[in-house]
C-alpha cells in the first residue's frame, strides 16, 4: 500500500464529494473510500492536508489526487469571476472550497445516463449496485470496494440483468451506448480534441443523452468548465432568481443567459447554485 500527504488549500473534500457530481464515495472513519480509475482510494482530511492511502497506482499517489480533485485550479480567481448577485454570493460563501473534480470519461457518462430523474441518493444506489454486480472487488485500508465496470463489461449485460441494479428504462440506453464505446464507434478519448459544440452534439448522439447529461459530462469528465448543466434544481434556481417577474423562459433562454452570465467558469458557478440549492432544501426538509 502507498501512502503519502497532500498540501491541498482552499479545498473542503467532503462538499466536493456530497455535491451530486460524483456518487461512489463511500464515509468511513474519518475519510472516504473510493476508486480513482481502478485504483482504491483512501482519503481524508485535516485541515489543509489530505492523507491518501492507495493500491496499485501507476503514478505516485499525490499525482493521483492532485489530478483527480483538480487541485491545480485556481479557485480563488474562479471565486472571484462570479456575479456579485444576492444568490451566487451566497452559494459561493457556503460552498467555498468545492472543487469540480476530473472524473474518468466512461464511468462519468455511464453514471449521469443512469442520473435521469433520480435523485442523488437513487444515483448512489444505481452506481453501488453496478459496481458491485459487474466491477472488480478491490480492498483498501481493509476495506472493500469496487472499480466502475468498463464499457466492455457492461455491452455483454442485458437489458434485464442490468434493470436489476433499479436502472429501470434507462437500461435500454445505457447498454446501448455502452456498446457503442465498447466498439470504439464512440471515442470518448479522441472526442477530448472536439470543440464545446461539436463535444456536446456527439454527445447527444448517444442513446440516453440529452443536454443536460451532455453538459455533465463536458463539465466532470472532459474539463469545460464553461458547461452550464440545466437540471430541475438549476433551473428552478435561475427562474426564481433571475427571472422571478417573467412567466414564460424557455429552456433554451435559460441556456443562453446562463452562458452569457455566468461566464468562463460558468461550470462552477452552476455545481456552487446546485450544492447550495441542495442542501438548504435538506436541512429545511430533511424528513
Amino acid at each position: 500500500m502507498q501512502s503519502c500527504s497532500v498540501r491541498a488549500s482552499h479545498f473542503d473534500l467532503v462538499k466536493t464529494l456530497d455535491s451530486g457530481q460524483v456518487f461512489h464515495w463511500e464515509k468511513y472513519a474519518d475519510g472516504f473510500v473510493g476508486t480513482i480509475e481502478q485504483v482504491p482510494v483512501y482519503v481524508e482530511q485535516r485541515g489543509s492536508t489530505l492523507k491518501v492511502s492507495c493500491n496499485g497506482a501507476e503514478q505516485s499517489p499525490g499525482r493521483v489526487i492532485r489530478q483527480y480533485f483538480a487541485l491545480d485550479h485556481p479557485l480563488k480567481k474562479i471565486c472571484a469571476s462570479f456575479p456579485p448577485d444576492a444568490a451566487m454570493n451566497q452559494a459561493r460563501d457556503f460552498c467555498r472550497g468545492l472543487r469540480i473534480i476530473r472524473q474518468p470519461k466512461w464511468e462519468c457518462l455511464a453514471t449521469f445516463i443512469c442520473s435521469s430523474m433520480k435523485q442523488v441518493a437513487h444515483i448512489r444506489q444505481i452506481s453501488r449496485a453496478l459496481r458491485q454486480r459487474y466491477g472488480r472487488k478491490l480492498i483498501i485500508c481493509g476495506i472493500t470496494t469496487y472499480d466502475f465496470p468498463g464499457a466492455g463489461r457492461l455491452a455483454r449485460a442485458s437489458e434485464e440483468e442490468l434493470r436489476v441494479c433499479g436502472l429501470g428504462y434507462r437500461a435500454k440506453n445505457l447498454l446501448a451506448t455502452s456498446r457503442r464505446v465498447a466498439t470504439g464507434e464512440a471515442h470518448l478519448e479522441a472526442w477530448n480534441a472536439l470543440p464545446d459544440d461539436e463535444l456536446r452534439a456527439r454527445l447527444c448522439e448517444l442513446p440516453g443523452v440529452g443536454a443536460k447529461v451532455a453538459n455533465c459530462v463536458m463539465l466532470f469528465a472532459y474539463e469545460r468548465i464553461a458547461a452550464f448543466p440545466i437540471d430541475v434544481w438549476i433551473e428552478r434556481v435561475l427562474r426564481q432568481n433571475y427571472f422571478a417577474r417573467k412567466r414564460k423562459v424557455t429552456p433554451r433562454k435559460l441556456a443562453e443567459f446562463a452562458a452569457g452570465y455566468f461566464g468562463e467558469y460558468g461550470g462552477y458557478a452552476q455545481q456552487y447554485l446546485f450544492h447550495y440549492a441542495r442542501l438548504m432544501k435538506r436541512r429545511a426538509d430533511p424528513y
